[in-house]
């Protein structure tokens, strides 16, 4: 699990002067594990914190102490600490239950009760973390802090409960009212820079070079940035200005093609979707940031007047290896499963659809493509329209741009060739189209009906 990083080092440098000897009183030479009774003395203290009448003053100091040490813990420390959190720190159940049955007695005073319940339903631990807010960089610590929780709590449901509760005070402080749009070009400061290139979660960013194509004359870059943390991006997506829509990833980043002058351009491709911090996990910007690009595009630009995106399918390949030969065989109907049968039979390939694709350069063999192409084309139309317990479809990607309004516009056969994208998805891309007139009513159809609105293209493509 990644441990705080860049981000928390500067935190230590806001806060060394004061915490150090502060902390000193308090652990003394804390063991990083919050072993050999290190972990009582730390219970003992938070209780005495979370007990005393104080300002503000003390409360921040406190919560200083905390961060402080909480940076310098290994991770069996910050699992320990934040367990303990959990554990030990949560509401008052007997309280609650008593001022419960006071509410409900004839002769209550139903507002100084009320008030009650609301003070005992915020428990300590999260008093404690919203003196995070005030403090310089302490809401970037905070997110990182929920970063460590979300891996320690997938096994433990104390953990995930306490998660709820920071995820909740999180969507509150990262409300999309207070979100900064910017964009991002070879012009912005060397750390934002770098931090697109270590946040980059769908293309890898392989250079500088790179890099600088990414931000060229004919590319955008816009990023939301909350005011307390003006250097870390939130989240960012990369736009290609093209004409016409396009299919392949590779073309897209490759940095011999030429620029296409902006003002000549006709399409805006989002080929990139990045959230950057971990500890925001479930608190959504992407769709904000989308409607936003697409607003700011086309007051600039008005020649744009078509919105897509080149998107990877990354759950396509394990969804195919999870299906048995008789749901394949329902899928693709006799007349396919016979094609498929003669091409094993004709490279005497036992294992069918699987172990084609395991062949080391199958996509460049025309004799196999020529047969799996609309064969994959077919499966593919029916991944689209394979659906969760909640009547969602099982492809995070589709979920999000469905959601936003969008329709599956197009599949690109091999339109990611990189080792990555034949592992995920056999190759395939697809173009989620944002038509301008028909977004609302298309989120609408899928918000209310799970409705998948889909192009007479890629329709036919279920035939």
């Amino acid at each position: 699990m990644p441990i705080l990083k860049d981000s928390l080092r500067s935190l230590g440098r806001s806060w060394t002067n004061l915490t150090e000897s502060l902390l000193g009183g308090l652990l003394g030479k804390t063991d990083i594990d919050l072993a050999n009774g290190d972990e009582e003395l730390l219970r003992r203290q938070l209780k005495k914190w979370l007990d005393a009448r104080g300002g503000e003053v003390s409360a921040r100091n406190h919560a200083m102490q905390i961060g402080s040490l909480y940076r310098n813990l290994s991770t069996a420390g910050r699992k320990r600490f934040l367990t303990m959190l959990a554990r030990e720190f949560g509401i008052d159940r007997a309280a609650l239950s008593w001022h419960c049955q006071a509410y409900l007695a004839p002769d209550a005073d139903h507002a100084a009760v009320e008030q009650q319940l609301r003070d005992l339903l915020v428990p300590p631990r999260l008093k404690l973390l919203r003196q995070f807010n005030t403090l310089p960089d302490g809401i970037k610590f905070l997110v990182d802090l929920r970063r460590d929780l979300i891996a320690f709590s997938r096994e433990d449901p104390e953990l995930r409960a306490f998660d709820g509760e920071i995820r909740h005070l999180l969507a509150t402080w990262f409300d999309v009212g207070m979100l900064h749009m910017h964009q991002i070009d070879w012009q912005s400061p060397a750390a934002v820079l770098e931090k697109l290139v270590e946040y980059e979660a769908v293309h890898e960013i392989h250079s500088w070079q790179d890099l600088r194509h990414r931000l060229h004359l004919d590319r955008r870059c816009y990023a939301f940035f909350h005011p307390n943390m003006p250097g870390e991006p939130l989240i960012f997506v990369e736009v290609a200005l093209t004409n016409g829509i396009a299919d392949s990833i590779q073309t897209l980043l490759d940095e011999s093609t030429p620029d296409v002058p902006p003002e000549k351009a006709d399409t805006a491709i989002f080929y990139s979707i990045s959230n950057a911090q971990q500890g925001l996990k479930g608190i959504s910007f992407g769709n904000f940031l989308i409607k936003r690009v697409v607003d700011t595009l086309r007051a600039e630009l008005p020649n744009i007047r078509t919105f897509a995106t080149l998107s990877p399918i990354p759950g396509f390949a394990r969804w195919l290896d999870g299906l048995n030969d008789e749901k394949m065989a329902e899928y693709l109907g006799e007349e396919k499963m016979n094609r498929l049968a003669a091409l094993c039979a004709a490279l005497e390939v036992k294992g069918g659809l699987r172990s084609l694709l395991q062949r080391p350069g199958w996509h460049r063999d025309r004799q196999i493509t020529d047969v799996l192409r609309p064969l994959i084309e077919h499966l593919l139309y029916h991944y689209f329209h394979t659906f969760r317990e909640d009547g969602q479809p099982i492809d995070p990607v589709e979920r999000f741009h469905l959601g936003n309004g969008a329709r599956i516009e197009r599949v690109n056969w091999l339109g990611d060739i990189s080792d990555k994208g034949l592992a995920q998805s056999c190759g395939f891309m697809v173009n989620y189209l944002y038509p301008i007139r028909d977004i609302e009513k298309n989120h609408e159809l899928y918000a209310t009906k799970r409705k998948i609105v889909v192009s007479s293209a890629v329709k036919a493509l279920g035939k």
